[in-house]
């Protein structure tokens, strides 16, 4: 079988309660895939500051090097990223969901493999297999389903939180792994320079009334999928009509003005 050129993406995380830099999960997690997969060449890339000595952590998870595009908080990274991923010959690119600092937009997954022209799974859960060139694949549904999909290679995917837990960072791997610096073309990017910034913080959830008098019952109601009242389903309409239908739905939950 020839080998498979797999690069992982990772970035800069918090942690939730001091905030101090550390490894991001869901890029971990990223990690931890690439490395149970067979007859592949695992690259692992971040762009950003080589002196984060938080990047050392996925060192630690058995890597020997670890691949540094040198940027500035002010650059965009996409473009680096998607000629790096082109010059190495990349077959599959994993990445975390959303970044835990930054802008976090959870939009470079979607913006690297547009600009790529390559396929993007969203959700990624387990690589069951590769072969033929394609990928069998399991992605993460709510309420803890799973969908089983097949997908040519190259293509993009962003992790769940449902993929395997990444393995603990060692000290010793941490500290002899190499950092690679690599030079790139510096692209300002013009939404950090006019962006104001603002700590994130999470939305309020609506708060379920459950009316029952039992623990069975309220163990079924707890457990119960959500029924949606007012929803549609549109099937075979114009691009017209599916339009018009998602201005209507995201004017009526104040979604748009």
């Amino acid at each position: 079988m020839a080998e498979l050129n797999v690069v992982a993406l990772v970035s800069i995380g918090a942690h939730p309660a001091s905030g101090r830099p550390r490894r991001a999960e869901q890029d971990a997690r990223a990690v931890e895939l690439g490395l149970g997969l067979k007859h592949v060449k695992l690259d692992v890339v971040h762009a950003g500051d080589p002196q984060e000595d938080a990047l050392r952590a996925y060192l630690g998870m058995g890597l020997s090097a670890l691949t540094v595009l040198e940027q500035t908080h002010e650059t965009d990274a996409l473009p680096a990223l998607a000629e790096h991923l082109q010059m190495a010959n990349a077959h599959l690119v994993l990445t975390g969901g959303q970044a835990e600092t930054g802008e976090g937009s959870g939009m470079l997954p979607y913006l690297l493999a547009e600009r790529l022209g390559w396929p993007l799974i969203a959700g990624l859960a387990e690589i069951e297999h590769i072969e033929n060139g394609s990928a069998q694949v399991l992605q993460a549904l709510p309420r803890g389903q799973r969908r089983r999909l097949k997908v040519r290679l190259p293509f993009v995917a962003s992790v769940d939180q449902a993929a395997p837990a990444p393995r603990q960072s060692a000290f010793g791997p941490a500290r002899r792994g190499m950092l690679t610096r690599e030079e790139v073309e510096l692209v300002d990017d013009p939404l950090y320079a006019t962006a104001q910034w603002q700590p994130a913080r999470p939305r309020p959830k609506r708060l379920k009334v459950i009316k029952a008098k039992t623990g069975a019952e309220r163990m079924k109601a707890a457990t119960a999928k959500a029924s949606g009242g007012g929803g549609q389903v549109l099937a075979g309409v114009s691009p017209r009509d599916g339009a018009e239908a998602i201005f209507k739905l995201l004017h009526d939950e104040g979604v748009i003005r």
